[in-house]
């Protein structure tokens, strides 16, 4: 199950020239604005990030509701895979951006200077990910996938992690589990390729999930939640440099996320979906809205996005006995914050 040597060397590479960018820039980019007397202003005037078609961020939701004001985001394209937004905060092409943990760990490993400062994502018994197989596939058990493929939105990121926990579990040798592929599909048309069998498992969460169960012919293999519970699964980050030399807009940006975390986890479910659909039509970029009718839960654990320590632990402990990391090469304490976070000092 460990990496090989051209991976490590490849991966190595790419980490090396994305710190270096890193430290080549500034916190940046964003429109400078004078602090008040009282510390309290933000430095900055907008937080340049990367969105979702058809899904509307807890930041983006902040901001419609207002909590994020004075500060704006301005959007700068779309993502489907969390490693590449959170290497688009090394370089310097986004203010923040957010990950699987897992992945979150292994860049803080090749020394990229990020902090996570607020989870965004999880598991809970509403939001989930099945990695589904069509009825009547002779894949039952984890030993049936030698040989098969599973679509993944990206590799080295939740799919990938939960993937091989699922089959180490089960009791699987490394050189079976190399055997197994992971093929990146676009989640938008993982579904399609599963049911046309250019693939074997479909790895499906939220409502592309919900929209593929309709249709029904599908099944589970298995779940995240099966092997890890509710957890929150990854967090948004910031640069080092971006928080020292922007402390009142990150806290700004923290606060104003949590507190649109909390608002979808208290507000009745028909006013999340409406107002979902609102920020999207608002926003003119030709999108459909018909995946959000399917929204069902924010999946955080923490109140307002607050970090526990086993939501970074397991995936440190997980990345050593893979081999990828040198056990100690991480300390837990100061890998993330809670700090700029209002329900931190909640009892």
């Amino acid at each position: 199950m460990k990496m090989t040597l051209s991976r490590q060397k490849s991966f190595a590479a790419t980490i090396a020239l994305l710190v270096a960018c890193a430290l080549l820039l500034t916190a940046c980019g964003s429109k400078q604005k004078t602090v008040s007397a009282s510390g309290s202003a933000p430095e900055v005037t907008e937080l340049r990030y990367q969105g979702g078609v058809g899904s509307v961020t807890f930041p983006e939701l902040a901001e419609d509701l207002g909590y994020l004001a004075p500060l704006k985001l301005k959007y700068i394209g779309n993502t489907i895979s969390g490693p590449q937004d959170i290497q688009s905060v090394v370089t310097g092409d986004t203010d923040f951006g957010g990950a699987f943990n897992g992945a979150i760990v292994k860049l803080i490993s090749a020394k990229a200077p990020i902090k996570p400062v607020i989870a965004y994502y999880g598991v809970d018994d509403n939001t989930w990910t099945g990695y589904y197989v069509l009825d009547g596939s002779s894949i039952k058990t984890a030993k049936d996938l030698i040989g098969k493929k599973i679509a993944v939105n990206t590799l080295g990121a939740h799919h990938e992690f939960v993937i091989k926990e699922y089959l180490h579990r089960a009791g699987l040798t490394a050189e079976e589990i190399k055997q197994v592929t992971l093929v990146v599909v676009p989640p938008v048309t993982t579904e399609q390729t599963l049911r046309a069998e250019q693939i074997d498992v479909a790895a499906l969460g939220g409502v592309l999930r919900d929209k593929a169960l309709e249709r029904g012919g599908i099944h589970p293999l298995f779940k995240d939640s099966d092997l890890f519970g509710i957890f929150s699964a990854g967090s948004y980050v910031l640069t080092d440099k971006f928080i020292k030399a922007n402390p009142n807009a990150t806290h700004k940006f923290v606060e104003a996320t949590a507190k649109a975390i909390e608002w979808a986890r208290t507000t009745p479910r028909e006013e999340v979906v409406a107002r979902f659909e609102k920020i999207i039509n608002d926003r003119g970029r030709k999108e459909d809205t018909s995946t959000v009718k399917f929204w069902k839960s924010t999946g955080v654990a923490g109140k307002g996005g607050l970090i526990s320590d086993k939501e970074f632990g397991t995936w440190i402990q997980w990345l050593v006995d893979e081999g990828v990391i040198k056990d100690g090469q991480l300390k837990l304490q100061g890998l993330y914050t809670n700090e700029f976070n209002p329900y931190a000092n909640e009892k």
